[in-house]
């Protein structure tokens, strides 16, 4: 166990990303088709293929989901990953036709400081092709890929993941681009509200502060009263080894999305675009209620865990005005 999501066997990840530009998306595929379903709550998402992910659609599985910066002009990058999959011979068929089923998610990350003046074609479907290309078992966190050009109310953000088994075996992984309107940490403080969920001081092991006043309790906004709905969103994807259909697997992500409520403050705004894809390889069988319950709350908390790492993973952006890096606050041998 690395504690990534390619922990779940038969899943690669791969980056792209552009410091000039600030921005960047990640590729994640899988080597067989994986179930999926998406779980949506903040007030200002962005997606793609979002009804083929509904369990009354007819399509079953996916064959990848992208996560990209750049806004809505980022959904281009799913096009990217989809023309290298196709290339590969791999997607859904229909007799001659080979279709990859790709979904996707953004988050805005246009007033970061990078140089977005790219001409008539945003980069994002190149971009998209180039983290496909790049996909393995062992990839970066922290500022990359859809990561890049991510921030918080307090600190840079980043780009995290986790993972965790069950009691019965089963194995729940996450990856997450955190962009949230709230904060990660308590207050101005070293601690992440996430840590009651922390492994191994994966994030610092700062732990909760000793007591709680009304200055870390008061909310911490991006851009305070002027943010908009377009500039943040916290993206995800939690995949499991578990057998799921495709209503499990929209169960799956919804008892996942406990996990931002753990990690962030506040959350699911009308600010955010807050979405978890689940995805299941369907290798190990698991019972339909507990089992799912189970499977659900560790993949909660793993969700929590990855998004502590992302922004204690980051580095500051090299522009005036960026956000400080946690770590530039408290410690890189943290």
């Amino acid at each position: 166990m690395k504690n990534l999501l390619t922990d779940i066997p038969g899943v690669s990840v791969g980056h792209a990303d552009d410091l000039r530009l600030a921005s960047g998306v990640t590729a994640i595929l899988f080597d067989k088709p994986a179930v999926a379903a998406i779980d949506v709550r903040g007030g200002g998402p962005g997606t793609r293929e979002e009804s083929l992910l509904k369990p009354e659609s007819t399509v079953e599985t996916v064959d990848g989901i992208t996560l990209s910066g750049g806004s809505a002009l980022g959904l281009d990058s799913a096009g990217g990953v989809q023309a290298w999959l196709a290339e590969q011979g791999r997607g859904f068929r229909i007799r001659d036709a080979v279709i990859p089923i790709v979904p996707g998610a953004i988050c805005f990350d246009l007033l970061n400081g990078g140089d977005k003046a790219w001409g008539r074609f945003p980069p994002y479907r190149d971009l998209g092709y180039a983290a496909a290309a790049a996909a393995g078992r062992d990839f970066a966190l922290g500022s990359v890929g859809a990561g890049m050009g991510a921030t918080t109310a307090t600190f840079k953000g980043g780009l995290g993941s986790a993972s965790a088994k069950t009691s019965t075996g089963a194995l729940v992984a996450a990856i997450v681009a955190v962009n949230a309107v709230g904060s990660v940490t308590v207050g101005d403080g070293p601690w992440f509200w996430a840590a009651p969920f922390e492994v191994d001081k994966e994030f610092g092991g700062r732990g909760l502060p000793t007591s709680f006043n009304p200055d870390m309790l008061a909310m911490r906004l991006k851009g305070g009263p002027a943010a908009s709905a377009a500039e943040n969103t916290t993206i995800a994807v939690v995949v499991t080894d578990a057998v799921l259909t495709k209503a499990h697997a929209k169960r799956l992500a919804m008892i996942a999305q406990t996990g931002m409520a753990r990690a962030i403050y506040p959350v699911h705004a009308p600010l955010d675009g807050d979405t978890v894809f689940a995805a299941a390889t369907c290798e190990k069988t698991i019972d339909p209620i507990y089992g799912l319950t189970e499977l659900g709350a560790v993949a909660a908390n793993v969700l929590a865990r990855a998004i502590a790492r992302g922004v204690f993973m980051a580095t500051a952006l090299p522009f005036p005005g960026a956000l400080p890096a946690w770590k530039d606050r408290f410690g890189r041998n943290s």
